[in-house]
């Protein structure tokens, strides 16, 4: 229940803490770090629930990929078809921007399924060795970037 004040929607630091399940001190340090958004309303520091979630980083296991991997993300059919997409020759994914001096390919093999359902075929590659050729400025904004998990509707 909101305090007396702080509005509808609107929290203090202690009531941040509660939500996110960390220390007031910690709420604290995120702020001076620049990684927690903050309104100061007078004297008054408050927080907004949607700006809250956003700290929370979802790291998503090996399973969990494997299995979101093997649905048709269109029509959610549960059985994905394996196959080629054909041009003259295999395709492949290069990065616009790879390291400097890379001591292999900077071409990766995609792999492709397809939705006997739907029709819908999705491509992915070696997240792996993807990351190895990024540069590092592409390494920093992908480890923060926004993985869209606040953006689902009902």
């Amino acid at each position: 229940m909101a305090e007396v004040g702080t509005g509808e929607g609107w929290l203090t630091v202690r009531q941040a803490a509660g939500y996110l399940g960390v220390s007031e001190p910690t709420i604290f340090r995120w702020m001076r770090e620049g990684t927690l958004s903050y309104f100061k309303l007078g004297g008054a520091t408050r927080f907004r629930r949607e700006n809250l979630d956003m700290v929370a980083r979802k790291v998503t296991s090996a399973k969990e990929g494997e299995h979101h991997a093997a649905r048709c993300p269109v029509c959610g059919h549960g059985f994905l078809l394996a196959g080629q997409v054909r041009s003259t020759g295999r395709l492949y994914f290069q990065p616009e921007h790879t390291k400097f001096l890379v001591m292999r390919d900077s071409m990766i093999r995609l792999h492709a399924m397809a939705c006997p359902a739907c029709g819908h075929v999705q491509m992915f590659t070696d997240a792996e060795q993807l990351a190895r050729l990024m540069t590092s400025e592409d390494a920093l904004l992908s480890e923060h970037a926004d993985d869209g998990a606040g953006e689902e509707t009902a």
